[in-house]
């Protein structure tokens, strides 16, 4: 597995950099998690909204940045569906923008150490 996610990214921060990387995870992943939680209180239970599948696609791949499993793949999916989200709901589009932009960093990056 190693030697595939090698040939995938040049090389694995560590130290300070993996740190800060694993810093990155953790705060996306906890801002992914609180926006969920956040759209699914400001609507009512009894109705059927369209807005929550993207909030809910986004708060299982911040799940697994938080776990550290499929870093790539989970942040791909953050910026797509956070890009969704700028376009589909009305709102200030700031939050989302900025974890599009963090997924996508944590997607070009890689897992780290």
């Amino acid at each position: 597995m190693e030697v595939f996610l090698q040939r995938l990214f040049s090389t694995f921060a560590d130290g300070w950099p993996g740190m800060g990387l694993f810093l990155q995870r953790l705060v996306t992943a906890a801002a992914l998690m609180y926006c969920s939680v956040a759209q699914f209180r400001a609507t009512s239970q009894f109705v059927s909204n369209v807005s929550h599948v993207p909030q809910m696609i986004g708060a299982g791949a911040g799940i697994l940045l938080f776990v550290g499993l499929w870093t790539p793949v989970a942040g791909a999916v953050v910026a797509g569906v956070e890009v969704w989200i700028v376009f589909s709901c009305a709102g200030d589009p700031s939050k989302p923008l900025i974890l599009a932009t963090l997924g996508a960093t944590l997607a070009m990056i890689g897992p780290g150490a």
